[in-house]
């Protein structure tokens, strides 16, 4: 195994370069394609959410892999390599294990024990499964992954730590107040139709807002989502987005998810929904303007210096300064909730008076200082202990097909031999050739026994791999033979759905 994994996050990059560098479907395949078109790498693909951007491959050298999939990464997420490296971290082997199963866990995401990662997970697996980058490491790492993170959540408790994106922003929004008090009353837009979309919304219902609208530039989508929250005891409606404007004069929240590549909600778009002139608006919404406002970190301007090591970690300091996100006692006539990578509402909208903007810059400064559950060392021991595991089951595997390939050349003899004893001795009668050919296997199947299950153990261990090559030295086994029988084994491109996680609950971690 030569897992090598090479992404940026949100612990080693600031929102502003996750934002340039974040991935559509089409940039995903086209850099999955190129990533197996070049020479390092055997078997690739890409887990790609709002916080993170990561590119698994299985590469024959380390220092030529990191290379490539750096230059890769840089190339299709559109920001240079040079302003991109500072922020990469790289990840080898059973580090690279470690971490993606940390991620599968909740270990990794910005509101820690969260269970939507596990969605992506399974579809950055099945992105690959679809384009036939995945091979045998890939699948059983991935399949691995999501079955760790399931064990997680059902042995610890660290749902208690975590939750999802939607409920920590909205909790942000009631700025210490119960969610459910402060949604009382209230009416919600949600715009976006996605999973994330979805999920908002359901949770909206959830906390007993008074109405959901819901507006996406698919019309079937949007009208699909309200009746399924009607159905579920909730009142929602839907709307085109040429409505948004309109209906944003009309609500308490604003929440949005939307894949697009601009700005869904200007400042000025915000300025009109509260009634504020272009004027005042121009100068509330100036750098300079600074409201009454309770301070929070600001993750945009933030000084981040990132250090490769051989093992893969990437260092980041970090320097912070104020930046008002909530009137301090003042009236909050529009609640907005930014939950979209790169971001659909203008940053410049905080300045606004009665404007309280929560984006995933402030989620994660939020997150930054919630407190860390007992559970989180209880998941940290089971991922130690299923790298562990996973590390001896690959490198067990690894020598498989040496044993087989020895295991066939033994029999080979035997055939061979059987076939000339009968040349010498032509008076052998059936039951006597049955019991020599008998004989002769029980002799090889017990002289090659213990060597061959000794060498699977010795194989399983740390350093083990070298004990394919030995057996394949001393046995003089051909090369070829071995690689048939590792490509017979090859596994099939199918899904197996070790999650069943709805899709609703499929969001960015």
């Amino acid at each position: 195994m030569s897992l090598l994994v090479v992404g940026l996050s949100h612990r080693s990059a600031p929102v502003s370069v996750l934002e340039r560098a974040s991935l559509a479907g089409d940039a995903k395949a086209k850099l999955l394609q190129d990533t197996l078109a070049s020479e390092p790498a055997a078997e690739a693909t890409v887990l790609a959410t709002c916080n993170r951007i990561e590119l698994y491959a299985d590469v024959e050298k380390f220092h030529a892999g990191v290379a490539e999939l750096s230059t890769l990464l840089a190339q299709h997420s559109g920001v240079g390599l040079e302003e991109l490296t500072p922020y990469l971290y790289v990840h080898y082997e059973d580090r690279a294990v470690h971490h993606l199963f940390s991620v599968a866990c909740g270990l990794d995401s910005m509101v820690v024990g969260e269970g939507q990662i596990l969605g992506q997970i399974k579809d950055a697996l099945a992105l690959g499964q679809e384009l036939h980058t995945a091979g045998r490491l890939i699948n059983d790492l991935f399949q691995q992954a999501l079955r760790v993170g399931k064990r997680a959540h059902s042995e610890t408790g660290i749902d208690r730590a975590g939750q999802s994106l939607v409920t920590f922003g909205l909790e942000q929004l009631a700025d210490g107040a119960p969610v459910a008090e402060w949604a009382v009353g209230k009416r919600a837009l949600v715009i976006g139709a996605g999973s994330m979309s979805s999920l908002a919304a359901a949770t909206l219902v959830r906390v007993g807002v008074a109405e959901v609208v819901v507006a996406n530039r698919t019309a079937e989508r949007a009208e699909r989502l309200a009746g399924i929250l009607n159905q579920s005891g909730g009142a929602a409606r839907a709307v085109p987005m040429d409505d948004v404007a309109r209906e944003l004069t009309r609500v308490d929240v604003a929440i949005s998810c939307t894949g697009a590549t601009g700005l869904v909600l200007t400042v000025e778009d915000v300025a009109d929904a509260l009634g504020v002139p272009a004027d005042t608006a121009a100068t509330q919404a100036a750098p300079g303007h600074v409201p009454q406002m309770r301070t929070e970190p600001d993750a945009g301007s933030l000084e981040l210096h990132g250090a490769w090591a051989d093992n893969g970690e990437a260092a980041a300091q970090s320097v912070r300064t104020p930046k008002p996100v909530g009137a301090e006692g003042a009236a909050v006539r529009l609640a907005l909730l930014d939950l979209a990578m790169p971001r659909d509402i203008d940053g410049a909208a905080h300045r606004l008076d009665g404007v309280r903007l929560v984006d995933i810059e402030s989620l994660a400064d939020a997150a930054a200082d919630a407190p860390m559950a007992a559970d989180v060392e209880l998941v940290r021991g089971i991922v130690a202990d299923e790298v562990a595991a996973f590390g001896a089951a690959q490198r067990a595997a690894q020598i498989t097909p040496t044993v087989v390939a020895l295991r066939s050349m033994a029999a080979d003899v035997v055939t061979n031999e059987v076939a000339r004893l009968e040349g010498r001795l032509p008076g052998l009668d059936a039951k006597q050739r049955a019991e020599i050919t008998q004989t002769v296997r029980r002799v090889v199947d017990k002289l090659l026994h213990a060597p061959t299950v000794r060498v699977k153990q010795l194989a399983s261990e740390p350093g083990g791999a070298g004990y394919a090559d030995a057996l394949r030295e001393l046995f003089d086994l051909d090369p070829q033979t071995v690689a048939a029988v590792s490509r017979a084994d090859a596994p099939k491109d199918d899904l197996n759905d070790t999650t069943g996680a709805e899709s609703a609950k499929r969001g960015r971690a």
